[in-house]
């Protein structure tokens, strides 16, 4: 990577952090989000499902309908949008206002998250596309790493609109930033809505980016009340959670780095048959909850460590097959987590309705391999058609 191109790509990933925190902060807020409201777990979950159906609609249509602007000034329509529904979550007086701020929020963030990685491919150097969506993409991880942890801690402590207080003040500092330090002009293709019509017509494509969303979508069947599992089945409170979803995080920046470096070497789609075996293997552990904590911990950082170094290897797989449609291919793949995270959480809710949290982690493993299945249909269809 060029001394050119880094500060570029470090506040890009700078970007990131902001937009994953906004969407993932609530995953250490359920708990006191639910006592404080006096929801269910179920209702207050929707806090995460409404940002996710919104970021899944929003984010193709209004980057293919802001697909000629520069690329700075949507970078800072998205963070203008984002801090903004920040402040409103924190202030918000009920939870209807609430969860309207959480589609708000998934609007700026599903600007800036599509559009950080399109940039960041096409300043990339040959051969190290991976590296450059895998420090662009660190935003998202270290997001995980300290935001989601240092979210619930404050959250138990002060409250869970202190947490929100948290992202309007970073949003507010990468508004700064993106003002300050992004060139006016980024050469990139221009994409527009006959571009996403183009995209949404090839069934084969489609099917490879909604890999995306079966992947994320098993996951997040345990990872949405990953928080409540550890209270009800460990017995941990505040900094028992908070030291969980901290080491998530560790081991989300862990597969990042590993994404990248797998992507550039075996090629993507490998290294996602890996994963998704991976994944299935893991993820029955935590249907024996209680167990010793060190052991939780230790097979809670490989666990999130294989299932983020997915991001990079899918991003490289779409861009490969959507060469000329880049930008809002990669939307449709920020959209497809976010259908992943809404279906994993629905699928979640619908299970507690039957059986107690302690299933979750055997229902996953169930739909990680239906993932496995989905990746191999979807690129034996690219094969077939020469894409």
């Amino acid at each position: 990577m060029s001394a050119g191109r880094a500060p570029l790509l470090a506040l890009l990933a700078a970007a990131n952090f902001a937009a994953g925190l906004i969407a993932f902060v609530v995953i250490g807020l359920i708990e006191p989000l639910a006592r404080d409201l006096a929801l269910s777990r179920p209702v207050a979950g929707w806090v995460l499902s409404v940002y996710a159906i919104a970021y899944a609609v929003g984010s193709p249509v209004l980057v293919a309908l802001t697909g000629a602007w520069p690329r700075r000034a949507v970078l800072m329509l998205g963070m203008g949008l984002l801090t903004g529904s920040a402040l409103t979550s924190a202030l918000a007086p009920s939870y209807e206002v609430l969860l309207l701020s959480r589609v708000v929020s998934a609007f700026g963030a599903g600007l800036i998250t599509p559009v950080t990685s399109g940039v960041a491919v096409a300043v990339a150097a040959p051969g190290a596309q991976g590296r450059a969506l895998s420090t662009v993409f660190f935003g998202l991880t270290l997001a995980q790493a300290l935001g989601i942890p240092v979210g619930g801690y404050i959250a138990f402590t002060f409250g869970w609109r202190a947490a929100f207080w948290l992202v309007f003040v970073v949003g507010a500092l990468l508004f700064a930033g993106l003002w300050w330090r992004v060139p006016r002009a980024l050469s990139v293709r221009v994409n527009s809505l006959a571009t996403l019509g183009a995209a949404l017509s090839s069934w084969r494509r489609m099917l490879a980016i909604l890999f995306t969303g079966s992947f994320l979508g098993a996951i997040y069947v345990l990872y949405t009340y990953f928080s409540p599992l550890l209270v009800e089945r460990m017995g941990f409170g505040r900094d028992g959670v908070s030291l969980t979803l901290f080491v998530f995080g560790l081991g989300a920046i862990a597969g990042n780095i590993v994404g990248g470096r797998l992507t550039d070497r075996f090629g993507s789609y490998w290294t996602l048959v890996i994963l998704c075996l991976m994944q299935a293997a893991m993820l029955p552990f935590y249907v024996l909850l209680p167990l010793p904590a060190w052991l939780v911990l230790v097979w809670t950082f490989v666990w999130s460590a294989g299932g983020w170094a997915f991001a990079v290897p899918q991003q490289a797989r779409i861009v490969k097959h959507a060469p000329e449609g880049q930008s809002v291919a990669l939307a449709l793949n920020a959209a497809a987590i976010y259908v992943g995270v809404a279906g994993g959480a629905a699928v979640a809710g619908a299970v507690l309705t039957v059986v107690d949290l302690a299933a979750l982690g055997a229902v996953a493993s169930v739909a990680m391999l239906a993932a496995l299945a989905h990746l191999i249909v979807s690129e034996r269809a690219m094969a077939r058609s020469g894409i």
